[in-house]
């Protein structure tokens, strides 16, 4: 049998979930929900607000995001710098097959950090067109009343200040809890005023009175539940109400709309687990029926106040690698296929005494090994340039070779 992976455009699956003081358990253990959430969405970029600390992260990634190929990674846990009374942080998780993680700073404010990372898309062609993507993560202060969006207004000022320093090409996300109310007030519109470096836009162009308003019924993110989270008999966790507010947001440069490198995937924009009919009910009602199954629900019902914010991105570029090749299923990559120094392959016993070739794209034999009876062969490709190459047991029928791309 011949499996190999088909290289061809790139989906980046972005997601952004307020936890709700993640990981304390309310009243239950939520990582098992968390971890059948995200199966069901498979983010490349999961962008999140209320995370508690270091350890929640590694949960997270330990545990929700464990994969075979352990292909997700996280950037650095920072401590809000904003203010010690903030002990709530923002943070990434992303995909490290696609993406490489190339800095991180935050951003003060009045209130909270929010929190900016850069991005390098993983694509054959990164060295001579380069993808950028900056995201931010940002949880803007809650409540209504003047002084309130006040605070709102502050931080997204702050966070237009750095935007002037990003340059005009890269591509920008700003994701997480906003708090917003309304379209008109400033805050919003100050992150879409058409003066800005780089100019936003919501993908969804969802203007008007997102409040108690059942027009926008299908993209209201909170409450997932009528009544209190929990309610502890000292503490209260989480808001009730129903659905009925859009606090949850994902914001895009506008030159995801027009370029040919990265762009928007129309109509993927979506508040994850409401079907449209759920207005100042629970999440979970079994009314609420729709694409959203039940168990998705029921899911989001038990995690969190918030519904997560999903999009997709596509690129035409050729992803570098993702999972495991195999070739007649007795060769195999052992530490992926996106390497820098050392090249590992496992082989079946079958192959003993066959000979491997390794040639790059002119055809050009650059390696050759004669298999033993090791179950794991160790190669040194550090004197090999930046590039494609390809794996071929010599005298066998196979009609394609395997691809590894060796990195910087």
């Amino acid at each position: 049998m011949l499996s190999l992976f088909a290289f061809g455009q790139t989906n980046l699956k972005i997601m952004s979930y307020n936890l709700l003081d993640f990981p304390i358990p309310l009243p239950n253990e939520r990582l098992p929900f968390l971890t059948s959430i995200l199966s069901e969405v498979q983010p490349d970029i999961f962008m999140v607000c209320e995370l508690g600390s270091e350890t929640a992260a590694n949960s997270i990634l330990n545990t929700a995001l464990q994969t075979q190929d352990n292909r997700f990674a996280r950037a650095v846990f920072v401590p809000n710098t904003s203010s010690s009374f903030q002990e709530l942080q923002q943070l990434v998780f992303y995909n490290s097959h696609k993406l490489l993680l190339t800095a991180q700073s935050e951003i003060p404010t009045g209130v909270r950090d929010i929190n900016h990372y850069t991005f390098k898309l993983k694509t054959e062609n990164a060295a001579t067109n380069p993808i950028y993507l900056e995201v931010f993560v940002a949880h803007l202060k809650s409540s209504q009343g003047a002084s309130n969006e006040a605070a709102r207004l502050g931080m997204v000022t702050d966070f237009i200040d750095v935007l002037k320093l990003i340059p005009t090409n890269h591509f920008v996300l700003i994701g997480g809890d906003f708090n917003l109310y309304k379209s008109t007030e400033e805050a919003y519109q100050k992150l879409l005023e058409a003066t800005n470096n780089i100019v936003l836009v919501d993908p969804i162009n969802r203007s008007g009175n997102w409040n108690n308003n059942a027009l926008f019924a299908d993209i209201h993110t909170q409450s997932t539940h009528t009544n209190t989270f929990y309610y502890n008999g000292t503490d209260a966790y989480g808001a009730g109400g129903g659905l009925n507010d859009r606090f949850d947001f994902i914001l895009m440069s506008k030159n995801l709309q027009t370029s040919a490198d990265l762009y928007y995937v129309a109509n993927s924009y979506k508040a994850f687990g409401n079907n449209g009919n759920c207005y100042d009910k629970s999440i979970n009602n079994t009314s609420c029926t729709g694409i959203f199954s039940q168990t998705t629900r029921n899911n989001l019902y038990n995690m969190s106040d918030h519904l997560p914010v999903v999009m997709e991105l596509e690129t035409p570029e050729n992803t570098l690698a993702i999972g495991t090749q195999t070739l007649d299923e007795s060769l195999t990559f052992n530490n992926g296929n996106l390497v820098y120094d050392w090249l590992e392959l496992k082989t079946d016993p079958s192959l003993k005494g066959q000979s491997l070739s390794v040639y790059n794209q002119l055809g050009q034999t650059v390696y050759k090994h004669l298999i033993s009876s090791t179950n794991l062969i160790k190669i040194d490709i550090t004197p090999l340039k930046t590039g494609v190459y390809y794996i071929k047991i010599d005298k066998l029928y196979l009609s394609k070779p395997l691809k590894f791309i060796k990195l910087h």
